[in-house]
């Protein structure tokens, strides 16, 4: 066995590993921002795991597949940050007016 086949089976070893870890945390949540940075990592581990495949195999048909999970882990997580932003606000802050750069009103 030689060197290279050691660390392609280290790779695929720490790879199911921490797909592993990351659906647990996707499992027990608890919070909704829990499962949605566990699921944007599980989507990072899958791109990882098809660009190790790529640069074993010495080939990238899997490159439109990759591009296209990134874009949604991507999208995802913005959507996701947007959410919480909006209903992470206290009821005080939305409706105190907004101040300009003099403390006035605008």
């Amino acid at each position: 066995m030689s060197v290279v086949d050691v660390l392609h089976a280290a790779t695929g070893i720490l790879l199911a590993a921490a797909a592993l870890l990351v659906l647990l945390r996707l499992v027990r949540g608890p919070a909704i921002v829990d499962r949605m940075v566990a699921s944007d990592l599980l989507l990072t581990v899958v791109v990882l795991a098809l660009v190790a495949d790529m640069a074993i195999g010495g080939h990238t048909r899997s490159l439109p597949l990759v591009l296209a999970l990134a874009g949604t882990a991507v999208l995802g997580a913005i959507a996701v940050a947007r959410y919480v932003s909006k209903h992470d606000r206290r009821p005080e802050e939305s409706a105190a007016p907004a101040r300009g750069p003099a403390g006035r009103e605008s």
